[in-house]
């Protein structure tokens, strides 16, 4: 099936991560089921603009966000482009649809005084969880590193001599974040106690208290249950984290460019979203400062 050649195209020669070939598998699976839906058997050779337009109609008239819609169209889009270079098909008809329109979205942010009261002041449990978890927070606030890359760590990625980690991000792109010295007491505890209790045959950073390698779900849950102890954010997320992680070290003084680096960014303009707080900031400094005020 084409589709199945395209994932594996996806994740052997584009290297794609598990959670984005996920989205693209449920992408597919939910246009194709639309297609039989209309009483067409999908066929990519015979399916038209005017089809992948009603369906974009449909997801907006059943309350899908604009964004939603921009992203499953991206992956109709690569999908196409897929079948084009391998002569499935001779025309694309991605060409002729058109995105909707997207409100430009801030992101959301942790407070530094609540991110200090939950790190410094909250009482996690003495146990290989309650450590765990306590290391997973700072190392997120701490580094801004996305939820597929904490996930993926190995002991052999902490450097607690240089206070670094190196991290394989998208692309498989590799780049070593810094990090304070508070989180180099914390991971260095934290990995005393975690290989008192598993050992080192699982090479995994961050493992499950049975022992298996954490993963994505375990982890939001994690982030959700201690980011709801101090912020009411509707949004408690692992992203959240990484979000607070570039707006703290923004309105810090960090260069714009030392943060796309930390982040693993591939451009500054998907960087340059941060400044919306730096401004706020401006702001209040004018308001403060300004004479006329």
């Amino acid at each position: 099936m084409h589709k199945d050649s395209f994932l594996r195209y996806l994740q052997h020669e584009k290297r794609y991560s598990q959670h984005t070939l996920r989205s693209y598998t449920a992408d597919l699976d939910q246009f194709f089921e639309f297609c039989e839906g209309e009483g067409k058997p999908f066929d990519p050779s015979k399916t038209t603009h005017k089809t992948i337009r009603t369906w974009v109609l449909t997801m907006i008239n059943n309350g899908t966000t604009p964004r939603s819609v921009k992203r499953k169209l991206s992956t109709l889009k690569s999908f196409y482009k897929y079948l084009m270079r391998e002569g499935v098909v001779v025309e694309n008809p991605m060409e002729r649809v058109i995105s909707p329109k997207m409100g430009k979205k801030l992101p959301v942010f942790v407070e530094a005084e609540k991110m200090d009261t939950l790190i410094d002041n909250f009482d996690f449990e003495d146990n290989y969880e309650g450590i765990r978890d306590k290391t997973i927070i700072e190392l997120f606030y701490a580094t801004g590193i996305r939820l597929s890359e904490l996930i993926n760590l190995k002991l052999g990625d902490v450097d607690v001599y240089n206070n670094s980690i190196k991290v394989l991000g998208k692309r498989n792109k590799e780049r070593i974040i810094p990090f304070h010295f508070e989180l180099r007491k914390t991971l260095s505890e934290y990995i005393t106690y975690r290989n008192s209790e598993f050992g080192t045959d699982l090479n995994y950073l961050f493992l499950t208290a049975a022992g298996m390698k954490i993963y994505d779900k375990l982890v939001y849950r994690i982030v959700n249950k201690y980011l709801g102890y101090v912020t009411t954010l509707e949004k408690k997320s692992p992203h959240v984290l990484r979000h607070t992680f570039a707006t703290h070290m923004l309105n810090n003084g960090a260069d714009m460019n030392a943060i796309k680096e930390l982040l693993g960014h591939a451009n500054l303009s998907a960087t340059q979203i941060y400044t919306h707080n730096t401004f706020e900031k401006l702001i209040k400094a004018y308001k403060q400062a300004h004479p006329r005020e």
